[in-house]
């Protein structure tokens, strides 16, 4: 298992090197890289494969400071996907990228971007972490910067350059300390020591409070949490695959950060406290930033910050394996919609849906009178009801031993607040057979859910085998049970009560009655969400401060 594990890696940094030496200026790399990451795929799968059948867990020991390698179910699993999503995107910059400047350099870059990350999710030690979570920044900052003939694209690569500099202080800071106070950089053995004593104190402080909340700041950056966002959005000027690659993979390593740390995170409830609001907010902001965007690819930008968001959220309520699930789910779907945006854009230039004339258009929008739907008592039972019976139901036999712990009740909330969601949209849409049309959601919702649930158990029974340590990280992730109880209550109200309004919205003519005021508030939210919060001019601004005063204090100190 040790020799095979070595050229998962290795491969596609031998790749990048073959490339930059000897095929530069010609096509063979694009063959090159794309086969080297088949075997490696093929490599990384049959390892996964091989500890699914076995149980065994190996360390590579390079018998120095850097380069030893973990292969444990977390970093075997995220072999896979990455190899996967990277063979993937190769393949579609074999023409994607032909017509483009430095045909080989670009494939030579994607290897060993794939390299890099996969040493990163399986480093042993915590100098290969820190090494091969620099370079990641490094070679992104190159792959978005490829076309050198857009300045934007190398002003933005620069932009996340800057944020994932900020996001490594933390992450140094927490690695520094971890040596400090256990005396060893091997993870295994930090984790072992943590164990044997979690209530170590540095300065006043624990020791796993403290690094969990610098952990959890280096995750917000590289995964792009608000306010550390920015960058994100505008990084679509690079190529279309290396979006695909990043927001499959490289945004994910927050998600990765917290799992490879779980063992400090179990005694560091407070940093998880922190990481779901962060998360929440963060998902909350992005989706609804997503939703203003006319660029498909700034939208599929925000819509990953959502994403990102729960991802974390999930991490915040101790439902660790649960995010790593997310993590590999959004990354195939959001590499399919990368690599897909640019058929959409061309059809939407050749087609784009506008009516040929009066006629067409009025028989386009002709809405029925008085459309057929179910009668609102029968709708909102099903609605509020329904996603409850289900979601517990399911949770309840696969998992009973976890169902009462606050992190499994709060992803019962939002599993019961989506699936209400969709089934009141499916109520207010007019179809001839409304029954119909809510049995179908409700069918395709019940499989949904149970499918959900099965996969996500054994995935966790996959990365933790040991289910007292999951019961930990919820445990640790807990709030008190009247806090927790108090805040069930006032949410749930809140979302009934909006359901509530709106579906008596229309009867009770509240538009009419709060016309002008209710357009001022919309009209202020949609400007606010129009300028991305002015967080990007906040930041602006800060910079030009900061080049005003540098440029004072020279005058001042006469260095120019």
């Amino acid at each position: 298992m040790g020799s095979l594990g070595v050229w998962v890696p290795g491969l596609p940094v031998v790749s990048a090197l073959v490339i930059f030496c000897f095929l530069r200026g010609t096509r063979l790399a694009a063959r090159i890289s794309v086969a080297a990451l088949t075997i490696t795929l093929i490599l990384a799968v049959a390892l996964l494969i091989r500890y699914l059948a076995t149980g065994d867990v190996a360390i590579i020991d390079s018998q120095g400071v850097f380069g030893s390698l973990w292969l444990d179910p977390l970093s075997l699993v995220l072999w896979a996907f990455v190899s996967g999503i990277s063979l993937i995107v190769h393949i579609y910059s074999v023409r994607y990228m032909v017509e483009e400047p430095g045909y080989a350099r670009f494939f030579a870059l994607l290897d060993l971007m794939t390299g890099v990350i996969l040493v990163m999710v399986s480093a042993a030690n915590l100098v290969t972490l820190l090494v091969a979570w620099f370079l990641v920044g490094v070679v992104l900052y190159f792959l978005l910067g490829h076309d050198h003939r857009r300045p934007a694209a190398g002003r933005y690569a620069f932009w996340t350059q800057i944020t994932y500099r900020f996001g490594d202080l933390p992450l140094w800071f927490a690695a520094l300390i971890l040596v400090h106070c256990y005396h060893s950089t091997s993870l295994p053995v930090i984790f072992a020591r943590i164990e044997e004593a979690p209530h170590m104190r540095l300065w006043g402080m624990p020791v796993p409070e403290l690094t969990g909340f610098m952990l959890a700041l280096a995750a917000f950056a590289r995964s792009a949490q608000f306010p550390l966002h920015t960058w994100l959005p505008y990084t679509m000027d690079g190529p279309t695959p290396v979006s695909a690659l990043m927001h499959a993979g490289i945004v994910n390593a927050g998600g990765f950060l917290f799992n490879r740390f779980a063992p400090l995170f179990e005694h560091a409830g407070w940093a998880l406290h922190w990481a779901f609001g962060v998360g929440l907010m963060t998902a909350l902001i992005g989706s609804g930033l997503m939703l203003l965007q006319n660029d498909i690819k700034r939208s599929l930008g925000y819509s990953t910050m959502g994403q990102m968001g729960f991802m974390v959220m999930e991490c915040g309520l101790g439902a660790f394996p649960l995010a790593v699930f997310h993590l590999i789910a959004h990354g195939f779907f959001k590499a399919s919609l990368f690599l897909g945006a640019g058929d959409v854009i061309g059809d939407a230039r050749a087609h784009d849906g506008v009516p040929p004339d009066p006629i067409y258009t009025s028989v386009v929008e002709r809405r029925p009178a008085k459309p057929s739907r179910l009668p609102w008592v029968v709708a909102a039972g099903l609605t509020v009801l329904v996603p409850v019976v289900v979601l517990s139901l399911s949770h309840f036999f696969v998992a009973e031993h976890l169902f009462y712990e606050q992190g499994v009740v709060v992803l019962l909330f939002f599993g019961w607040v989506t699936g209400a969601q969709a089934l009141f949209a499916a109520h207010k849409m007019s179809h001839q057979d409304p029954w119909r049309l809510m049995l179908g959601i409700l069918a395709s919702f019940v499989v949904v859910v149970i499918g959900y649930t099965l996969i996500s158990h054994y995935f966790g029974r996959l990365l933790y085998p040991d289910e007292h340590e999951s019961l930990m990280l919820y445990r640790a992730a807990s709030i008190h049970r009247l806090s927790f109880d108090a805040l069930v209550m006032l949410l749930a109200a809140v979302f009934v009560g909006g359901w509530a309004l709106t579906f008596f919205a229309e009867s009770l003519e509240l538009g009419a009655k709060f016309g002008g005021r209710g357009r001022g508030i919309y009209l202020g939210i949609y400007a606010l969400l129009s300028r991305e919060l002015y967080v990007a001019d906040i930041y602006e601004r800060l910079g030009q401060l900061v080049v005003q005063g540098s440029r004072r204090l020279n005058v001042w100190l006469r260095w120019c």
